[in-house]
């Protein structure tokens, strides 16, 4: 379990470093890079891309090579972000607002700090998002509902269980040893999210032989790097046209995933979320 506490202490510190660094005017892409090298100084590596998910967008907003964007006042910003150490995953995320929206804050904060509460092994899962529903709601917001918590495995971001924001009835136990994170969202919208836009976020799905020299390369340089965590595409050494054309070709052979920006379904609505990695059973999470 040690490899899992270093991610956990190496996330925890990169979140509060990060928080810190969100501020009206600062850029998007500065932020998220100062973020990602304070990581790998810590002895961490990039468990998936940090993601500043800004205001309507629950997750999955990645910051591309070419942004100009800025943080304006009043945006309510999601930072999530992953360490990695040994395979070992600390995923951690916490809601900076930029303007008068601490309520909303509040209610994914709340949620996440009465979850850890009751994890114990035996707890049902149903248990779990019950409290964070309930914690939401308390306050007039709405949960997200296709968002939640996951397990975590060595080199794997998302495994089962999942862990709901509501009372999904499912009667699975929590077992001493497993890790899980539990990820609160709190909406001013409809608590649901679709799929949106392409994040130039990529995770590999499987390796094999491929014709196309450009596919070879990043396919080569994602295995030997990534493996199966989610990586950025501004994270690859190539020029632009071996990109486009590779990771067309890995994408359509299904070698390659693609996640796509997570938005709130209802226009205009606010999202706030915050995250922490558990040891069921131990007294160790990543705040």
């Amino acid at each position: 379990m040690q490899d899992w506490i270093k991610a956990g202490e190496i996330a925890s510190e990169a979140r509060e470093f990060g928080k810190k660094l969100i501020k009206v005017g600062k850029s998007h892409l500065e932020v998220t890079q100062e973020i990602e090298e304070k990581i790998t100084s810590l002895g961490g590596g990039l468990a998936f891309p940090t993601q500043i998910s800004i205001n309507n967008v629950a997750a999955h907003y990645n910051a591309k090579i070419d942004s100009d964007f800025k943080f304006k006042e009043g945006d309510v910003c999601k930072l999530d972000l992953g360490a990695h150490f040994n395979g070992a995953i600390g995923d951690t995320a916490v809601t900076v607002d930029l303007g008068d929206n601490s309520k909303l804050v509040r209610a994914s904060a709340n949620a996440l700090k009465a979850a850890i509460e009751i994890v114990k092994p035996g707890i049902e899962i149903r248990e779990i998002g019950k409290v964070v529903y309930n914690e939401i709601t308390s306050l007039g917001f709405s949960p997200i509902r296709n968002l939640g918590g996951h397990g975590m495995e060595k080199w794997q971001i998302h495994t089962s269980p999942s862990i709901p924001n509501f009372d999904s009835g499912d009667r699975s136990k929590l077992v001493k040893g497993q890790i899980i994170a539990i990820e609160p969202f709190a909406s001013t919208g409809s608590g649901l999210v679709y799929e949106g836009k392409p994040s130039e976020i990529y995770q590999l799905q499987k390796v094999k032989n491929v014709r196309d020299s450009s596919a070879r390369k990043i396919l080569k340089f994602v295995d030997e790097n990534y493996k199966t965590l989610p990586f950025a595409k501004r994270y690859l050494p190539f020029n632009k046209l071996q990109l486009t054309v590779g990771l067309s070709l890995l994408k359509r052979q299904g070698l390659l995933h693609e996640y796509n920006i997570l938005p709130e379904k209802k226009d205009g609505s606010l999202v706030s979320q915050h995250e922490h990695t558990l040891i069921v059973g131990e007294q160790v999470t990543t705040e």
